[in-house]
């Protein structure tokens, strides 16, 4: 059964704070945060990412495969229109003669039930076979090279050839080769392809062209030039714009598609680990299709290449309250994994630490090492459930979840969950379980208007600083322009002045693909051959890349309500970095006091980020609003003018600074990445 968008997009992404309120916000502590004036610790981890698989972000988008349905296991399951033969066309070239059928006997993996015969009677010149239209297309460039792969056997005589070609839209060919399959057992062949020319929309064509019965899966084309050259990788210059970000931390795979649209959905680790033919594909709850290929292994994996920490949210053993629709009739809702099975589950959860931390000798560090990486990806954070409704089913297994976790891995942050809104019945409940259980951490979610991010810049003043501290996993302004921007950054400076009880914030969501959008806004929007960072992006990428670990207070005053501010020292740098945020229409000036530093050079480097209040970064104009940077000096004590409508970085020099590494380039260029 479908979830209906709205209704989807209301409860799992936040929109319930729109509703009215069924409770009061966490009441605020008769100790508020500490004097500031002397500097405070703040976390290190506090700026990161949120990916989910919702407006195609994996498929068809981060995951660099480029031939979609591979292995036929579409269904209308996934999508009404759906079926196992999406985005293929059978061809009868040359006048041959022949049939196809979709086939589940003998299937290369029960996992992957579904694959294609191809029944050539005569192949009369050219042959029979398959095309494929890719994602919107295949695009593809010249000179570069491509990796095409097939599981095949012969079912009918010694051997059946295959002609493999990438064509352009006209039918041109901009690349063959051919492969032959001999073997009666499932064998992968492989070859590589380079293209004559260039072509955003080209198909990939798979012709048998010989007599015989051939049958046919896992059917792909990979570009060589993955982020990092991975193989199963990322699209590289979609990769890079999150690289850029220099996120602390990256939180995956969701999101409401961590728990799922009933149990049967939800997302289990383990199928997505292992070789891709053993992988179980399944629906997307944003009503698509999730082929796996892009799992476990390949999300640590991308998290230790861009130097980000990984953080996995596995389902408390509930599915997502809304599961099957709870305004229809018969609809679901919550659904709770059977008590007797809880043991199988939470040692599900505690395998996955193994997988992460364990040695190579260890069970699942084993099949780790055996994906590739024998050293483990230092797992810190561990999230359990996502927004999940407040109910009895729900604290018990989240319960159970925590105290083996806790037992057996001290080590290890396990976040918990006070629903999709600041406020509510859920957010009240969900904080007082959470302070019960004494769990380290807990994930508020909201989407607010920026008009309530710019009043409640003081939200986390008062929260109590013995309690469990707190992990922004979902936030953003419902827009695009400027101006959203602005009231995200007015807010990020809230964060750092809390960072002590601020652990860890995302902006959400983070991708979304051109005609493919389940929800607006997001962080960065791509088509096939562009990415197109928003003004947000921006905003998030000079607060994680101008990161501090202590806050100060005093610093910076200003005269009108519209400039907020922060103040952070990095101490591996000496660095002291001032952020101002103007959200009003006029200039505003600022004083600036330094004289508490010692050892500060007067060389320091400016950024602003300013523009017209609706401004917006779009394909056609994908640089509207990006970051300028120019020298500046500073001194002990001096006074700046910021921009209407503007966010500006001073980063001034310590005496012991060296240059900043990127760790997404290895250099310290800030440019951005749209248009790529």
């Amino acid at each position: 059964m479908k979830i209906p968008y709205s209704s989807l997009l209301l409860t799992c992404l936040g929109l319930a704070s729109l509703l009215p309120s069924r409770g009061q916000a966490q009441k605020a502590p008769k100790k508020a945060q500490p004097d500031l004036a002397a500097g405070k610790p703040i976390s290190q981890d506090l700026f990161g990412i949120f990916f989910e698989d919702i407006n195609y972000a994996a498929d068809g988008g981060l995951y660099a495969e480029l031939v979609q349905n591979r292995s036929f296991e579409y269904t209308p399951n996934d999508n009404a229109a759906w079926h196992s033969l999406t985005a293929w066309e059978f061809l009868r070239e040359g006048y041959s003669f022949g049939t196809m059928s979709v086939e589940t006997a003998a299937p290369v993996n029960p996992s992957n039930p579904h694959y294609v015969t191809l029944h050539v009677e005569n192949e009369m010149q050219k042959g029979l076979g398959l095309k494929n239209s890719g994602f919107d297309g295949i695009p593809v460039k010249a000179g570069d090279q491509y990796n095409f792969s097939v599981q095949a056997r012969v079912k009918a005589g010694k051997s059946v050839p295959l002609l493999v070609q990438l064509r352009d839209k006209e039918g041109g060919v901009l690349a063959t080769a051919s492969l032959p399959v001999q073997a009666a057992t499932w064998q992968p062949y492989r070859v590589t392809l380079t293209p004559t020319g260039t072509d955003a929309a080209s198909s990939l064509v798979v012709l048998a062209t010989g007599k015989g019965t051939v049958d046919l899966d896992l059917i792909s084309l990979f570009p060589q030039k993955t982020f990092k050259n991975r193989s199963n990788g990322m699209r590289a210059d979609l990769a890079q714009a999150i690289a850029d970000l220099q996120p602390k931390f990256v939180r995956f795979p969701g999101g409401c598609l961590a728990h799922g649209d009933g149990l049967e959905n939800m997302y289990r680790w383990k199928n997505t680990i292992g070789p891709l033919e053993q992988r179980v594909a399944q629906r997307n709850i944003w009503n698509y299709h999730q082929t796996a290929g892009l799992g476990y292994f390949e999300y640590f994996q991308f998290c230790e290449d861009i130097g980000a920490k990984p953080l996995p949210v596995v389902p408390a053993a509930v599915s997502c309250q809304n599961s099957g629709g709870t305004w229809r009739i018969g609809g679901t809702g919550q659904q709770s994994i059977a008590t007797a099975e809880m043991p199988e589950y939470v040692q599900e959860v505690l395998d996955l630490i193994e997988y992460a931390n364990g040695p190579a000798t260890s069970t699942w560090g084993a099949k780790r090492a055996a994906a590739g990486h024998p050293e483990p990806f230092h797992l810190e954070y561990v999230g359990v459930g996502n927004e999940d409704k407040q109910t009895p089913e729900f604290r018990e297994r989240f319960k159970v979840i925590y105290d083996a976790v806790k037992q057996k891995h001290p080590e290890i942050t396990v976040i918990g969950t006070v629903g999709p809104a600041p406020r509510g019945e859920d957010f009240d409940q969900g904080w007082t379980f959470a302070n019960q259980l004494a769990v380290p951490m807990v994930d508020e979610h909201y989407y607010e208007s920026p008009e309530w991010f710019l009043k409640n810049n003081r939200r986390y003043d008062s929260y109590d600083r013995k309690k469990s501290t707190v992990y922004l996993g979902e936030y953003a302004s419902r827009g695009n322009t400027l101006f959203n921007a602005l009231s995200e950054a007015a807010y990020m400076t809230s964060l750092e002045r809390n960072g002590d009880v601020v652990r860890l914030a995302s902006y959400a969501p983070l991708l979304a693909k051109e005609g493919h959008t389940q929800w607006n806004p997001d962080l960065i929007y791509f088509n096939n051959s562009t990415v197109c960072p928003t003004v947000n992006y921006y905003v998030q990428q000079l607060f994680s890349r101008n990161q501090g670990s202590e806050y100060f207070g005093g610093i910076l005053t200003a005269s009108d309500s519209a400039v907020v501010s922060s103040c952070v020292r990095d101490a591996s740098s000496g660095d002291v970095i001032l952020k101002l945020v103007n959200s009003g229409a006029t200039a505003q000036p600022v004083r600036v006091d330094l004289s508490r530093f010692k050892r500060l050079r007067p060389t320091a480097e400016l950024i602003t980020l300013s523009g017209p209040r609706d401004a917006k970064n779009t394909f056609a104009s994908p640089q509207t609003v990006v970051p300028k940077t120019a020298p500046f000096k500073a001194s002990g004590t001096f006074a700046y003018t910021t921009a209407p409508y503007s966010l500006t970085v001073i980063r001034v020099k310590g005496s012991d600074a060296k240059p900043r590494k990127d760790v997404s380039r290895g250099n310290t260029n800030s440019s951005g990445s749209a248009g790529r």
